[in-house]
């Protein structure tokens, strides 16, 4: 496996890769591991997560220029997600003890309750758009509820995979609670199928999930999907259109573009269709675009050279079927996977743009007649992971957010993960749940307990 820095196109690091052999010692080393690990009582497996925390922030700076170095984020970004990843550990270590307690329930039996035992050994297919924080919100709930835990990364991530098991190595884990299988894809089913392995998480792309989802159901085993959205960012005419702008632009294009829950469609009613229009285009103007290890860069590269031809393809069809092309709208001259941040207006259902999951700075506006119209174009898409909707009465805001499609949906606010809250999606933006108590009960087995 090797690293490219999206920046340059440059080969940075190779990696060896475990062969059939040393997977299959890797997985049931993870078995093995789990056997103890789950008869430790939460306070002892608080102390490993706390200091996994420490260390993430303590070494944020060297994190966060691996992360830059091996998918392009931005320095700035790079570094809030190593905290973020620290969040995480901390908020598991402390309140895993009572998302998992018992629950007493009253029957006809002198006692019964439920309680919440882990299952095993969980795998992780994880995607190289968040390459630390993917995979620490599956891990610190994961770990905490008395699972073990493989992680397949994206193979063009392959550093942050193995920095992510030193840390939980040093942290003090037992050696094989947490393993980074340096393998490709072609061996994923095979780590599924193995009798060791007790239930599948994974975050991408739709055909990842289908193949994914199709052969842990084949192995009748637990699975999570996260998959892709297009998040519609809804604009009423009430709405304060200069924090709405800001906010859009900042929605859309925060990690380059490339982020699941990143605002993709801008639905803007009527009335204040042009002034929106105009606000956003001229913020998106005044993005910098450059060296992700820059911290006055706005905008970094693509993750990989295949992305900008797939995106540009996107824009050309767009603009094909009638979308106009008010900025950007192609790749950046010289080395490095860039594309320019790129405003595509009077964008309409049956465009690329509208359709499709666009993963780059790309920008749909799409004009809405009314409140009603605003919330059909929101809902007619397959995805149902994040939106928002903007405007100035909140109770309006609120009605709204339960008529739209979507896993999540802030009002007056960008769409973000945060452990206290469930993420996850409907439709083809996936199933189940991450984060929260709701994400860490995915990997349990609740048992009836019945005491006559």
């Amino acid at each position: 496996m090797e690293s490219r820095n999206p920046a340059t196109g440059q080969v940075v690091a190779t990696h060896a890769e475990h062969d059939v052999e040393e997977t299959k010692r890797l997985v049931n080393r993870a078995r093995e591991v789990f056997t103890a690990w789950r008869r430790v009582p939460f306070p002892e497996r608080a102390r490993p997560m706390r200091e996994a925390a420490r260390i993430l922030r303590e070494e944020k700076p060297a994190l966060a220029a691996l992360m830059v170095r091996e998918m392009g984020k931005t320095i700035v970004s790079a570094e809030a997600e190593a905290e973020k990843c620290a969040w995480v550990c901390e908020f598991y270590a402390e309140h895993a003890e009572r998302f998992l307690g018992p629950e007493i329930v009253e029957t006809d039996a002198f006692r019964s309750y439920v309680r919440y035992d882990p299952l095993g050994v969980v795998l992780a297919v994880m995607p190289w758009n968040f390459p630390f924080w993917q995979v620490f919100r599956f891990a610190a709930p994961g770990l905490m509820a008395g699972n073990t835990g493989l992680l397949k990364h994206a193979s063009n991530v392959p550093g942050c995979a193995l920095a992510i098991e030193d840390v939980f190595r040093r942290a003090g884990f037992p050696e094989g609670a947490f393993t980074a299988l340096m393998i490709p894809s072609r061996l994923v089913p095979d780590v599924i199928r193995d009798p060791a392995v007790a239930a599948v998480t994974l975050t991408g792309s739709e055909s990842a999930g289908m193949a994914v989802a199709a052969e842990a159901g084949r192995a009748i085993k637990k699975v999570v999907l996260e998959l892709g959205g297009s998040d519609p960012f809804v604009v009423l005419a009430d709405a304060d259109l200069a924090a709405a702008a800001k906010a859009a632009v900042t929605a859309r294009n925060l990690n380059n573009g490339q982020s699941c829950i990143a605002a993709k469609r801008f639905i803007v009613e009527a009335p204040v269709y042009e002034r929106f229009e105009a606000a956003f285009t001229r913020l998106t103007a005044a993005l910098r675009v450059g060296d992700p290890m820059d911290r006055a860069t706005d905008v970094g590269p693509l993750a990989r050279e295949e992305f900008v031809r797939e995106l540009h393809d996107q824009v050309e069809r767009s603009v094909k079927a009638g979308a106009i092309r008010l900025l950007g709208g192609k790749p950046v001259d010289g080395p490095g996977y860039f594309y320019e941040p790129t405003v595509l207006s009077r964008v309409t259902p049956g465009m690329a743009a509208f359709d499709e999951e666009t993963f780059g700075p790309v920008a749909a506006l799409v004009n809405a007649r009314d409140e009603e119209d605003a919330l059909r174009l929101a809902n007619l898409t397959p995805f149902g992971l994040g939106a928002s909707v903007w405007t100035a009465d909140r109770a309006r805001g609120e009605r709204i957010a339960g008529e739209i499609d979507a896993g999540a949906v802030f009002v007056n606010g960008i769409v973000k993960s945060d452990p206290r809250l469930p993420f996850g999606g409907i439709k083809r933006s996936g199933f189940g749940r991450e984060l929260s108590v709701h994400g860490i009960r995915e990997f349990v087995n609740a048992r009836t307990v019945w005491v006559g």
